[in-house]
């Protein structure tokens, strides 16, 4: 009874995350499903895409209805990486479950570092007046491939990728992302039924939960610093990034491996944190450096 309980209430907050950050919710659904409800890995990664995709569908409404979702670019996102997230559920038949549990752990480890790190500011840059179809596609497919592969790596890459060749708003971003993150799953289930069997009465209530989570999730979307939200729950995935890869390995050497990620990962955040910030320095600098200019001139 405690651990469905305590399953239940870890499917909420993978609903809150989904709908405040458009990601994030099979990082925390397989280590959920793993170490929490004891799922097989693979039953746990399969699980986890039918969770993360219905949770996703629905969590497009209140984002849809405060019209922060773009249609077009998100169908053709999501189209292309249904393929790849079936292909890559189809190949996971092939794979040992400690490597999809290893290779998941280092997705965990990258994304961390991408949200500790945050995004250079699209403030100058031109908007494209066209989606860029070709470049799209490819970057569907390969995220799709990793989403179906491992049952991770969807929004935290796909919210990026939006905003890049998008053009969109961060907020339109998120929103847009769970219609991607809801299309690829599905395809990703897909190739995993063909040798996977689910327990579809824990999926259920899992799934129940998180949407009760998506829903509050798109409701708080706005309310809490974006900026803040990221950072905080980057060092939490550092934390079960590191948890997960010491269980794939050796007792004797788990920690210091998982010690030495966590210490590379920490490095690069705050070394591109810091980037980013001399290069806004510089951005900033340079106008005022014209203005004392014409100013001295005149």
């Amino acid at each position: 009874m405690t651990t469905l309980v305590l399953t239940l209430a870890g499917a909420v907050l993978i609903g809150v995350t989904l709908g405040l950050l458009g990601g994030g919710g099979s990082i925390l659904a397989v280590p959920l499903l793993v170490y929490v409800a004891g799922l097989p890995a693979k039953e746990a990664i399969a699980t986890s895409l039918l969770v993360v995709g219905a949770t996703s569908a629905v969590g497009v409404l209140p984002h849809a209805r405060a019209h922060r979702v773009r249609w077009r670019t998100g169908l053709v996102f999501g189209l292309a990486g249904m393929t790849g997230a079936y292909a890559g559920g189809r190949l996971a038949a092939f794979v040992p479950a400690s490597v999809l549990l290893t290779a998941f752990a280092l997705m965990m480890l990258a994304t961390a570092a991408a949200m500790i790190r945050g995004r250079r500011s699209a403030e100058g840059r031109p908007t494209p007046h066209e989606l860029p179809v070709r470049r799209v596609v490819l970057d569907g497919v390969l995220v799709g491939l990793v989403t179906g592969l491992v049952g991770a790596g969807g929004g935290f890459l796909v919210v990026p990728a939006l905003a890049l060749l998008g053009g969109l708003p961060m907020p339109v971003a998120v929103g847009t992302s769970l219609v991607v993150i809801a299309m690829k799953s599905f395809a990703g289930l897909a190739g995993y039924l063909s040798s996977v069997r689910i327990d579809w009465g824990l999926a259920a209530a899992v799934t129940a939960a998180a949407i009760v989570g998506s829903l509050l999730g798109g409701r708080l979307a706005g309310r809490i610093p974006a900026d803040v939200l990221r950072t905080s729950f980057g060092w939490f995935v550092v934390v079960m990034g590191v948890f997960v890869l010491a269980q794939q390995l050796p007792p004797a050497w788990g920690l210091t491996v998982g010690a030495i990620a966590a210490a590379g990962t920490v490095t690069l955040a705050v070394w591109g944190r810091r980037r980013r910030g001399h290069s806004g320095q510089k951005r900033l600098g340079r106008p005022l450096r014209q203005r004392i200019r014409t100013g001295v001139e005149r």
